[in-house]
């Protein structure tokens, strides 16, 4: 029975062992230390100003899928939107629904809130996510564009 929770304090460092095969998942073949991995999860999502909120996917002992979001400001008028970062359930389990009983219980998260919209982005080249949303009957939002800014860039912009 898969159980999908809020992450707590001591989940931290499953839930690193988690981030680094999603990291895996998307290439990495440098990780950072465990230690390190537990520190920055801790801080971001348990210190103040939080990062983001984290919704676990438990089988019995062991942690096979979480959700990453955070709450923007303003969406639609005056609303605020969840905006979810990161879906991951790990190979072993997909295909068994438990991403479909994440984004369930992350939009009664939204609902909950009373978020007037959930948004998200997937890579072009991860046909697997698109497949998954496209079975959940969630369409392409082609309105969009997105932008990033990072590394020297980002360095550049703020001086």
């Amino acid at each position: 029975m898969v159980e999908i929770r809020p992450a707590e304090q001591r989940d931290v460092e499953a839930l690193a062992v988690l981030m680094e095969d999603l990291d895996r998942f998307y290439g990495a073949t440098d990780v950072e230390p465990l230690e390190q991995r537990v520190r920055q999860i801790a801080e971001n999502i348990f210190e103040e100003p939080l990062a983001a909120y984290v919704l676990l996917a438990w089988e019995d002992e062991q942690l096979v899928g979480m959700a990453a979001y955070s709450f923007l400001w303003p969406a639609a008028g005056v609303t605020r939107s969840l905006y979810l970062k990161e879906l991951y359930v790990t190979e072993e389990f997909r295909g068994q629904g438990i991403g479909a009983l994440l984004m369930q219980r992350l939009c009664q998260v939204a609902v909950e809130h009373e978020c007037s919209r959930v948004e998200w982005t997937t890579d072009q080249d991860n046909p697997l996510a698109e497949a998954f949303y496209e079975q959940l009957g969630i369409p392409k939002n082609q309105e969009k564009i997105f932008y990033r800014l990072a590394g020297d860039g980002l360095r550049q912009m703020a001086l």
